[in-house]
């Protein structure tokens, strides 16, 4: 199989960070802050390691929390829901996942917040003096995704989290496409909140994820249960991690988080990108010649991660990518990518689009074979048509 869905997930995984993390955990036998025995005081020593690690991968400001959870998804719900409040007002865009419009839309249903969507420019992009005519007095908090997972696109993120800055109002990632691809740096861009997930370009396990929190913004708890500390307490306890984190921890996803960073140094990062965004511009290329495609995303090589979505004139995508999986053996994302709303402002809205995700395994010979099978079936399809 050629596999050009990596920003679904990875694929092949960092095999040998997991065999390590794998080892690490079978050799734990206790759970961190549950029990006062010496392996369980180590074991949450350990976990507390990890966080800090985190904090200095991502270039979190002093006094930041790590609040592990399942996933992005989770992660921004705890984000979101732990900023709800009546008269709250959030601002997002329409490039976002159905990770942040869902919670929005079900809180707002609720009369918890209110919120505006701001639309993107033809190139892709959010203009930061846009998203600032958008702000009303009680504007808390902006929400947006570091990279498109339909277009690919790399929004602005220092120059909106100086902006915002300036106006007392918080920045928050979803860096779902771009942790462990993009260096990034929380102090430096002035991002009050990261959330972000360990199956993707990190090479993680599916399930894990954290949520990163500067000292400047405070979230309510949205779940509630066993900590490990407090216990006498019947209410979530107030101190971070505990505030937003309930319940036994994935440990071996925790192990594997930290595996996996240690083996994506900034250097290593902006190597990957560097070779995964030269054959991604190889396809762009070639898809844009075709009669008939039509490519979005991918047109700036600066402002861009490895992935693009295209169409195919006279068939529906979901069909382009059985014949690509049925007879090329090719495996690529097509329909929504659950961001309806990208496809609603492209015109691309119910059928989607064909998503080639690359990933740090990806060959030039991968590419060149996805570009054949695409020149093969848009000639099948302009004959069948002419015919």
């Amino acid at each position: 199989m050629i596999y050009l869905d990596n920003a679904a997930t990875s694929y092949p995984k960092n095999e040998p960070a997991l065999r390590r993390a794998l080892e690490r955990y079978l050799a734990l036998g206790a759970s961190p802050g549950r029990g006062g025995y010496d392996r369980a005081v180590e074991t949450e020593e350990m976990v507390e390691k990890i966080r800090r690690k985190i904090l200095r991968f991502f270039g979190a400001p002093p006094g930041s929390h790590v609040c592990f959870s399942a996933n992005a998804t989770d992660a921004l719900n705890t984000l979101i829901q732990g900023l709800a409040e009546p008269e709250i007002h959030l601002l997002s865009t329409r490039l976002e996942h159905n990770s942040v419009l869902r919670p929005l839309h079900h809180i707002k249903r609720n009369g918890l917040l209110e919120f505006d969507l701001v639309d993107f420019n033809l190139q892709g992009f959010i203009e930061p003096k846009t998203m600032l005519q958008y702000l009303r007095p009680g504007t808390r908090a902006v929400i947006i995704n570091h990279a498109s997972n339909v277009l690919g696109t790399v929004q602005p993120i220092a120059a909106l989290g100086s902006l915002l800055r300036s106006r007392n109002i918080a920045l928050c990632v979803d860096a779902s496409q771009s942790a462990g691809l993009i260096p990034i740096h929380m102090e430096q861009e002035n991002i009050a909140a990261l959330a972000f997930t360990g199956h993707k370009s990190l090479g993680g396990p599916t399930g894990t994820g954290a949520l990163i929190i500067t000292p400047e913004l405070e979230l309510k708890p949205s779940r509630y249960g066993g900590t490990g500390v407090d216990s006498l307490n019947l209410y979530q306890p107030a101190p971070y991690p505990a505030r937003l984190e309930a319940g036994t921890q994935n440990m071996f996803g925790i192990l594997a988080l930290e595996e996996c960073l240690q083996t994506l140094p900034h250097q290593e990062q902006e190597r990957r990108l560097k070779k995964e965004l030269h054959l991604t511009k190889l396809l762009y290329e070639a898809l844009s010649a075709l009669p008939g495609v039509n490519v979005y995303g991918a047109h700036d090589m600066n402002r861009q991660v490895p992935l693009l979505s295209c169409t195919v004139d006279g068939m529906q995508s979901s069909d382009v990518g059985a014949v690509l999986d049925g007879d090329f053996d090719i495996a690529v994302r097509t329909g929504l990518q659950c961001a309806p709303l990208v496809h609603e402002t492209l015109g691309t809205s119910p059928y989607g689009t064909i998503r080639f995700s690359l990933g740090p395994h990806t060959t030039q010979q991968d590419v060149e074979a996805a570009i054949r099978a695409m020149r093969e079936i848009v000639t099948a399809c302009r004959q069948e048509h002419t015919v």
